[in-house]
């Protein structure tokens, strides 16, 4: 390392930044080179010498690339925030050890540089690379964010999520878990003996929820097919083809509007299980819960909202019905009178659709008083059969189903079965269901022949449920919109500038 006797390290105070725009910057011409070898990560610099005293090197030379994303120039020398894609390290670069000095100093913030050079520990206690080398990789035109504050406006961050990832470490950070989520998912299930598999994201009967899909049209074919509105039917189909414990983590596509919780596609979890039922499934959905808080959150004791939240096993069992008496005040079951349910619907602030039949204004119900209220987590369980097509009649409660949902912090965490296997029933209703969609229900099923066909080979008994990965993320980075945890969310086109083509 070159002696630092005679020169000062860091600014007292960094110079501030400009504010984010859009107007691009011209900058010379660029002739990046095709490959760049590189040495080490700034994350694994940071980890090995966080012992190195302040004022010495270590005789190691480095090459490192990243963003330079603060830049500031006192003279004889350059202080530059490399970020990398592990964290930051800082580059210093000196006059009269430096190539290039001028062409350094000169760097914009989010320029992509690399460097060379040996670390150091300065005399302020800062780990850096001390250039001695470096390369201009790729020009910033257009500015990022304020360094200190980053990009607030929503809009900004959605549309250009490659400069909210730079300019917002927090988007970084939710990004990363929300990665680690996924994987930990997949060896927690491939642990327990589940097999992953891909099916069909085109299908010509979408089935296996209560959606309005997305239609396509097929030209060699011609045929229309629709985008999946959930891998079930198919992965059951698997189940009757011999394979016991199954799961797919992936893409649904869903024809409803944009919430705060709702995103047209999204990460769906499902998983089979032959030989279980829905009482097994909730035992899968608390510990898979409770493993990834403890992952990523340190604690499956977490906050959420400035509330806590405790998802150690075992969480709260209750029917649905008992919920809605306990939260609303009033007893509702599926074999009230017509009358009577629709008069407690108003009463409770649901305007009831003379289509819905008494179970669907059950669950009206309960989603209106009782659901939000729900901080959880709980399992509310057993729903009414008409509003659970898929699902297997109760084995005490007529009229009933066995389903339950995981509810935590007031929303839909998880939806899960004993699957029905009766393919004379599941029939009746696919047509109980096509009658709802000709008298004008968007969202109802229809009859998938071939789906009851592979029930006439056999279903065993078996357990069914589906995890929304979105909300499972956002509940565990304490993020309260979907748009935060899904990188390029579906937004309304953008408006041309004006005079723009």
């Amino acid at each position: 390392m070159s002696d630092q006797s005679d020169q000062s390290d860091e600014p007292d105070e960094p110079e501030a930044s400009e504010p984010v725009g859009d107007d691009a910057r011209p900058r010379a011409a660029l002739d990046p080179p095709y490959r760049v070898e590189v040495t080490a990560r700034a994350a694994d610099l940071q980890s090995e010498y966080t012992d190195l005293p302040a004022g010495e090197g270590t005789g190691r030379t480095v090459a490192v690339a990243g963003r330079a994303m603060l830049v500031r120039d006192q003279g004889k020398m350059v202080f530059a925030t490399l970020r990398d894609s592990s964290g930051g390290i800082q580059l210093w670069a000196r006059s009269n050890v430096a190539d290039d000095f001028a062409g350094f100093a000169a760097l914009n913030l989010g320029d992509w540089v690399a460097a060379t050079g040996e670390v150091v520990r300065t005399r302020r206690g800062e780990l850096s690379v001390e250039v001695r080398s470096w390369q201009l990789l790729a020009q910033a035109r257009r500015q990022f964010g304020d360094k200190w504050k980053g990009i607030t406006d929503p809009d900004l961050r959605y549309r250009q999520r490659y400069v909210d990832l730079w300019a917002n470490e927090s988007s970084r950070s939710v990004f990363q878990a929300r990665s680690r989520i996924m994987s930990l998912t997949r060896r927690f299930l491939e642990d327990q003996g589940f097999v992953e598999f891909e099916t069909p994201v085109f299908q010509p009967i979408p089935g296996g929820a209560l959606a309005r899909p997305f239609v396509t049209h097929h030209n060699a074919l011609d045929i229309d097919l629709y985008l999946r509105i959930a891998t079930e039917l198919h992965l059951k189909r698997l189940v009757v083809g011999g394979f016991e414990r199954v799961y797919e983590l992936g893409r649904i596509f869903r024809n409803e509007g944009l919430s705060p919780r709702h995103n047209p596609e999204f990460t769906m979890l499902e998983v089979y299980q032959a030989y279980a039922d829905y009482g097994d499934m909730m035992t899968i959905t608390e510990e898979l819960v409770a493993h990834l808080a403890t992952e990523i959150c340190g604690s499956p004791r977490i906050t959420y909202g400035g509330r806590s939240i405790d998802l150690t096993p075992p969480w709260q069992r209750a029917s649905l019905v008992d919920l809605v008496e306990e939260h609303a005040g009033v007893r509702v079951e599926v074999r009230m009178p017509l009358d009577q349910l629709r008069k407690v619907a108003l009463d409770c602030g649901v305007e009831p659709d003379d289509a819905w039949g008494p179970g669907k204004l059950v669950l009206e119900i309960y989603e209106k008083t009782t659901e939000p209220e729900l901080w959880g987590p709980v399992f509310v369980c057993d729903y009414p059969r008409e509003v659970s097509p898929l699902a297997r009649d109760h084995r005490e409660l007529p009229e009933m189903v066995e389903r339950f949902e995981a509810i935590v912090a007031g929303r839909e965490l998880a939806n899960a079965f004993s699957e029905l296997v009766d393919p004379d029933e599941q029939r009746r209703r696919f047509e109980d269901q096509a009658r709802q969609k000709a008298a004008g229900d968007a969202e109802a099923m229809v009859v998938d022949d071939d789906y009851v066909r592979a029930l006439e080979y056999g279903l065993p008994p078996a357990g069914g449920l589906g995890i929304g990965m979105d909300r499972l993320v956002m509940l565990l980075t304490d993020t309260h919109t979907i748009r935060d945890v899904i990188l390029f969310p579906t937004l309304r086109p953008e408006q041309p500038e004006p005079g723009g083509g």
